[in-house]
């Protein structure tokens, strides 16, 4: 499928907007495997008509029409030119780089040649694989032949997107690893920070813990004691960096910086702050539980 596009000025009423403007044929949907969930795609008629309809992407919808009108039937103006609107791309998201997918507009291939570009020439050609297994044998053929017909010459470009998807992955997995490190790491910080502070207590309070002791206080009192005050440690400061995580998070969405809030990944580090004060709170409650309340009383 050839594909014949740019970047292009987008207006909708008093509302301007950059996007990617490709003219495509009737196998669009079927290449990229992106369906149509409002309206319909253009037919082999408008292609053959040049007609002046456009099938718009998510992002550009919300973008050019607020979520609050209808495109279906409405005209925007590409570079000018009055395009009706006739379908609504499914939500694909960001692609790689800061690129979005859903920042795009298919018009028909006669259109864009004719009535917006002046070219017939294609920006690219996209070839889809009839077995996914058999890519790379796709791929080296398409090679070959291009090589033979530019006489040797290697003027041309051919990227494979399932080893740029296999490439990203390994990039994503890497980052994963390392922020898993990052955060492990700062667990174990936030951890022994937890833990010192717990010590100081308990070095602070000896006297209050002998006299505990000394009126029937149980050693296990005394470890649930200082272990629930470990723990409401770490909440204060799971509750504090959740709530710092909403804001920055706030903060880059009102940027314009795509960012999800996930409650089970919320959920997930308020359980590791919890666990965190447990694990980190036991040694010093298990120390101030154990203490003679003979010594404890006599220490100043």
């Amino acid at each position: 499928m050839p594909v014949n596009g740019s970047e292009a000025g987008v207006r909708f009423g008093n509302v301007d907007y950059m996007a990617y403007v490709g003219g495509n044929d009737t196998h669009f949907p079927l290449i990229f495997n992106w369906p149509v969930v409002e309206g319909n795609y253009f037919t082999a008629e408008d292609e053959r008509a040049a007609a002046t309809v456009a099938v718009i992407g998510h992002r550009v919808r919300e973008k050019l029409f607020k979520g609050e009108v209808d495109p279906i039937g409405q005209y925007i103006l590409i570079e000018n030119v009055p395009f009706q609107v006739i379908g609504v791309l499914a939500e694909k998201g960001a692609s790689s780089g800061n690129k979005d997918s859903d920042d795009r507009i298919a018009i028909p291939y006669t259109a864009a040649s004719v009535r917006l570009f002046g070219s017939y020439n294609p920006e690219y050609v996209v070839i889809a694989a009839a077995d996914a297994r058999k890519v790379r044998e796709a791929e080296l053929a398409i090679d070959q032949l291009m090589q033979r017909l530019h006489n040797g010459k290697r003027d041309y470009e051919l990227t494979n997107n399932a080893a740029m998807i296999q490439a990203e992955a390994s990039t994503q997995n890497t980052l994963s690893l390392m922020l898993g490190s990052i955060a492990a790491i700062s667990l174990l910080v936030g951890g022994i920070g937890v833990m010192n502070i717990m010590l100081m207590t308990v070095r602070e309070r000896t006297r209050e813990i002998g006299i505990r002791m000394a009126t029937g206080a149980r050693q296990r009192d005394i470890l649930r004691q200082f272990l629930t005050e470990a723990v409401m440690l770490s909440v204060v400061g799971g509750l504090c960096g959740i709530a710092l995580a909403l804001l920055v998070g706030g903060v880059l969405v009102l940027a314009e910086v795509a960012v999800q809030f996930s409650l089970v990944a919320m959920l997930g580090a308020f359980g590791c702050a919890l666990v965190t004060g447990v694990v980190f709170g036991f040694m010093p409650a298990r120390k101030a539980a154990r203490l003679d309340p003979v010594k404890a009383l006599t220490r100043e």
